[in-house]
This record gives C-alpha cells, structure tokens and sequence, in this order.
C-alpha cells in the first residue's frame, strides 16, 4: 500500500512535469485532496488545460510514456465526457493516477472539489454534470426488477443477482438525490441517515438459493417503490398500483 509521502512526490513529479511542458496553460488538484478532505487512502488526481492548437491525444501519449518509463505506471482506462480525457495510472504499491487533459478554452470546474494551482479557467464555462433525474433512477430500476425477475425462474442466478444489486443502488441513488448526496457511483451512501439504510438491510443477497433472491428482490423492489414516490419520481405511483399485487413486491418468507 502507498504511503502519503509516495503520493505526495507523485503530485510534484507530475506538476513539474506539466511546469516545463509548454503546452500545458493551466492545472488543478480535482477530487477529495483539493479541499482539503482525502485520507492516506486517496488517490491521485490532477486536471490540465492543454493550449488549444494542440491535440490532446499528442499530450496524453507523451505524458504516458514518460509516466511509464520513470515512474512505472500503467495505463488502466481511457474516458472521454464532453471536452475532457481522462487517463486512469496505476503506480507501484498500488498507488492511483487520474490525469485529465482539456483544451484551455474549455477548463472550468466540473464540480466544488476544484483547487486551481496555476494558469486560469475559462471564463463563462461550467462542467459540472446535472444530478441524475430521480424518474430515469426510478424507471432503470423498475426495469431491472422485471430482469432480475426473468432471470430467477430462468435459473440464471449469478445474473439475477446482479440485477438485485441493480435495483438496490437505483433506490439508493433516490434516496440520495433527496437529499441532494452525491447519486452517483455510491459517493452519498454512507452518508444517508442510519434510519433509510437499515431499511435496506433485506435488499442484500444471502445465497443463490432461488427463493433467497425472490426475498431480496422483494424488499430491493419495495425500497424502490418507497423511495420514488419520495423523490417524486413521475411514475412512481402508477408502478406501485400495477406492482401492488404481483409477487415482485410480495413479503418476505
């Protein structure tokens, strides 16, 4: 495991590195290290503007080699979302990278843990992605039921599990964005009342037994339905009328 002083030199490594490259115009510390939150566990992460005659890629490629050849990292996953690439590194003792690379005339705050270390931001810019709307959270979720469902009295039980663990984190996410936690990738569970979670205690699969997954598809699907009337999902009503008699939603045995 890496220490807090490796992930430190890491972060200087990396901002010299941006200092004597002249296409690089600006950079930020992004994530939990910029506000002063984080823990020894917490990765790395660090956003760049790139000057906008240069092709990210070009950059992206040249930082990768040099990364690879004196530190040792290893590229893990590309993502693109709008004008930023992002590049996922993994360094010894299992110490995590996240570099991303936007054209200057587009770098602005994708979010509050946003530190600026040097160049500017683009005036006028916002990134910041829009809350997931509580009627697609609640309509995935409904729909994963129904697969999950399927895939009970097909015998398909790895993949019935799956979708269990689907619908959950759908209602999960419901319940977060009411309470306006982060809904996305799990960020604001742990940060919901004790209360709302301990009524997700029978949502959790037990064992591939088939009647083990009804009982948890159950009490995921009555989670669901609660929590969508509760954030005011558009069909969160009518669902619960259609689904009030059928054995998705039955108690548990």
């Amino acid at each position: 495991m890496f220490t807090v002083e490796q992930r430190d030199a890491l972060r200087e490594r990396v901002l010299v590195l941006a200092e004597k490259d002249p296409r690089i115009v600006a950079g930020a510390t992004v994530g939990s290290l910029a506000v002063g939150g984080g823990d020894r566990f917490s990765d790395l992460d660090l956003t760049f503007a790139v000057a906008d005659d240069v092709p990210l890629a070009e950059v992206l490629d040249d930082w990768t080699r040099r990364l690879s050849d004196e530190l040792d990292a290893m590229q893990l996953v590309d993502l693109e979302r709008g004008p930023t690439i992002y590049r996922v590194f993994l360094l010894p003792d299992a110490l995590q990278f996240d570099l991303s690379l936007t054209p200057a005339a587009r770098f602005a705050p994708a979010g509050p843990r946003f530190r600026l270390l040097f160049g500017e931001t683009a005036e006028g810019e916002t990134t910041a992605p829009e809350p997931p709307a509580a009627g697609d959270l609640f309509g995935w979720g409904v729909i994963y039921g129904l697969h999950a469902r399927a895939c009970i009295e097909r015998g398909r039980f790895w993949q019935a599990e799956h979708y269990i663990g689907a619908v959950r984190d759908h209602a999960l996410s419901l319940a977060c964005l009411r309470r306006e936690l982060p809904a996305v990738q799990a960020r604001g569970y742990d940060d919901l009342p004790a209360d709302t979670l301990t009524g997700f205690d029978g949502t959790h699969v037990g064992s591939l037994q088939p009647e083990q997954l009804r009982n948890a598809l159950s009490a995921a699907m009555r989670t669901l339905l609660h929590e969508g009337k509760e954030a005011n999902a558009p069909s969160a009503d009518a669902v619960a009328e259609r689904l009030g008699e059928d054995s998705l939603v039955r108690s548990p045995t």
